[in-house]
């Protein structure tokens, strides 16, 4: 998920660097959203880790 954030980012960026505002505006609110989606799932994943099974 952080992958996808960090790519929308870059996309962004070039397309702020070149001059088209709403494909850059489109993908920072992707990799905005992808980035908080990432940080809610890490802190849910350090609240209940996973139990490994031993059977």
């Amino acid at each position: 998920m952080l992958g996808w954030a960090i790519t929308f980012l870059v996309i962004a960026l070039i397309a702020g660097l070149f001059g088209f505002g709403l494909v850059g505006g489109m993908a920072y609110g992707a990799a905005k959203i992808c980035f908080f989606v990432f940080l809610v799932l890490f802190i849910v994943s350090l609240i209940f880790p996973r139990v490994r099974s031993t059977v």
